[in-house]
């Protein structure tokens, strides 16, 4: 199967989770510093929510642009990285709306949790399929970041029965640590891009 297809479809399906939470937003009740205000908690869980989603889309088409090849358990893998991302809007508004109280940010952690462990299951296939030796598998190495991120998200959700704003903070630094770009991945995606080039 064109592994072309696959990336469309996700990133068709990334860009309606965008969408509809952006339509969440709300502009202030007051045309007032003190309305902007109000609603900085609604901005801040959408930008969480956004970066989230930006990174699994950025990650997501550096691991399908290695990808040789692409199967019934791959695409199946795929869809199931998917519904936990598109259950982002939910848990997002959820959580804003609720104030940051304790069992919806719990909600949000858990599934930042079932997302990462989507998109661990998702590589594992496609490596699965390419094999040791392929591109991805090199690229992605010991991938230190997809292994601790499930651990750090549950010391997260654990921090939220103490505090719910502990766990907002942890899975913030989740995001960060993965803003930071994978020199070894980049560097494997540019050498496929030189041989997709060369090979037109």
């Amino acid at each position: 199967m064109n592994k072309n297809r696959l990336e469309a479809f996700s990133d068709g399906v990334l860009a309606i989770i965008i969408t509809i939470m952006v339509l969440e937003l709300h502009t202030p009740e007051t045309p007032t510093w003190e309305g902007v205000a109000a609603v900085l908690p609604t901005l801040f869980s959408y930008l969480l929510s956004f970066v989230y989603v930006g990174i699994y889309w950025n990650n997501h088409h550096h691991m399908i642009h290695l990808a040789s090849r692409v199967n019934g358990g791959i695409l199946w893998a795929n869809l199931h990285l998917l519904f936990w991302l598109s259950l982002f809007p939910f848990t997002t508004r959820w959580m804003d709306e609720s104030g940051f109280t304790q069992v919806p940010v719990l909600l949000y952690g858990i599934n930042l949790l079932c997302a990462a462990l989507g998109y661990y299951i998702l590589e594992r296939r496609l490596i699965a399929a390419q094999g040791k030796d392929g591109a991805l598998a090199r690229a992605v190495g010991r991938d230190w970041k997809g292994k601790a991120s499930p651990v750090i998200y549950m010391v997260g959700i654990a921090a939220t029965l103490v505090q719910p704003l502990f766990g907002i903070a942890i899975f913030t630094v989740v995001a960060l640590i993965w803003l930071v770009p994978d020199r070894r991945v980049e560097h494997f995606v540019a050498r496929a891009h030189q041989s997709d080039s060369g090979a037109g």
